[in-house]
């Protein structure tokens, strides 16, 4: 099992950054790729980024390619995901996700994060 904590959501106004966290404990030795999803109110869950730990190939949704960057850091088994100039299409939950494969969709996850809201005003 794989535990995820999420954190650095919060409010910040369009134009505005924003850098989320994901801390990783557990059977980590599962995981082959972490990423991050995100959830705006009455809509679907959306795929954002994800990034393989071992080669740190990344991939990421045509809403956010420029703006936002995900990394990670394997020795604290973490990942970060740094948002640039924010827009209030970006306001949801964040969910962080870890897969054996790599994430491309909800099907690739295995373990899920609880979320953390990003509220971005105009």
């Amino acid at each position: 099992q794989v535990q995820l904590v999420e954190s650095g959501g919060g409010l910040v106004q369009a134009g505005g950054s924003l850098r989320l966290s994901c801390a990783a404990s557990g059977r980590t030795f599962s995981i082959y790729a972490m990423g991050w999803f995100r959830q705006a109110p009455g809509k679907e869950r959306e795929f954002v980024t994800s990034i393989t730990l071992s080669g740190g190939r990344a991939a990421y949704a045509d809403s956010v390619k420029g703006r936002f960057t995900i990394s990670r850091d394997n020795a604290k088994n973490t990942v970060y995901l740094q948002m640039n100039s924010l827009k209030p299409e970006d306001t949801a939950v964040y969910y962080c996700a870890t897969g054996g494969r790599m994430i491309v969709a909800q099907g690739s996850v295995d373990y899920w994060g609880k979320g953390t809201l990003v509220t971005v005003s105009s």
